[in-house]
């Protein structure tokens, strides 16, 4: 298994290639979030993502090609004003960490979801699967996560 670094990068873009970025670090952490504004933003019973240290993440081009939405709580969501694709989001762009939709990437980024965050927020209609992974009702903290500081929040 060989995880992303400057060697080894992993590449992601959008559904029209306006949007192309690399990864360059290994991901911290990754999850299923079902929190109602990512399962909107995915469209999907639940969003998977990755997170990366922002300096791990390296926008190539299509810039003008971002729309950011920040909810007045709750974390970036940026996505091709062209194709709509959801791309990346967390703290991008200033924040520590850019959480990268697992789905926007190209290549396979060797790591997996990890745990199932905003359980208590899934939709109606969704069956979480039975995938032995930790659930929890909101966002965990991180040492329950896979890491050690802080609280994980919605991507």
């Amino acid at each position: 298994m060989s995880v992303p670094s400057p060697e080894r990068l992993v590449r992601g873009s959008c559904l029209c290639g306006a949007v192309q970025f690399v990864v360059t670090a290994p991901f911290l952490r990754a999850n299923y979030c079902h929190c109602s504004r990512c399962r909107k933003h995915s469209g999907a019973g639940a969003l998977a993502q990755g997170r990366v240290p922002r300096e791990g993440f390296q926008l190539l081009s299509g810039a003008d090609a971002i729309e950011v939405y920040r909810p007045p709580t709750g974390m970036t969501k940026a996505f091709c004003r062209i194709c709509g694709s959801s791309l990346f989001g967390g703290t991008w762009p200033e924040g520590p960490e850019v959480s990268i939709r697992l789905g926007a990437l190209d290549d396979d980024p060797e790591i997996r979801p990890q745990f199932h965050s905003f359980v208590a927020s899934k939709a109606g209609w969704e069956v979480l699967p039975e995938d032995g992974l930790p659930r929890f009702e909101g966002a965990p903290q991180r040492h329950d996560a896979g890491t050690n500081s802080g609280a994980a929040r919605d991507g």
